[in-house]
């Protein structure tokens, strides 16, 4: 199986990056993992919330495999503990699936278009992040996840 994560928006602060790059690299030890950004849309102040929305989600959907799971990173999704994450992350392994996307969406959300698309939402926080701690924060549970998996011992119970 591999996971592409996809986000909207370049990372600006360093010191995040180096992490998002530190756990990028050990999550290759585990599975194919992708970080793809997509660049922020252009003339934004010039469309209204629900424009942005529909061209984030076209260029979202572009970026599909017909065979790819989309998942979205929603505050409305389910909330997991790191344990019931590592066991969705098996059950998805086990069904056969042959590429997880998960998104970060724009500041606004997601267009309905890519609701509709996706077979999960999966919440990380009932709290707002912004948008470049998200990609840290969802790497970081995605190499905790498969180090519980193997029963290493980077997670505490």
């Amino acid at each position: 199986m591999n996971i592409k994560l996809l986000a909207i928006g370049k990372t600006d602060n360093k010191a995040l990056q180096i992490l998002v790059d530190d756990y990028t690299k050990r999550l290759s030890f585990y599975i194919k993992f992708d970080l793809e950004i997509i660049p922020d849309i252009k003339n934004v102040k010039n469309l209204s919330e629900n424009q942005q929305k529909e061209k984030e989600g076209e260029i979202i959907l572009a970026k599909l495999a017909p065979t790819d799971q989309l998942i979205l990173l929603d505050e409305k999704g389910t909330a997991f503990s790191s344990n019931g994450f590592a066991e969705y992350l098996q059950k998805k392994m086990n069904s056969g699936a042959k590429t997880l996307v998960f998104v970060i969406g724009g500041p606004y959300g997601f267009y309905e278009n890519v609701h509709q698309k996706a077979i999960d939402k999966i919440s990380l926080s009932s709290m707002t992040f912004s948008h470049q701690m998200v990609r840290l924060f969802f790497i970081e549970q995605l190499y905790r996840g498969f180090t519980i998996l193997k029963n290493e011992p980077y997670h505490h119970q």
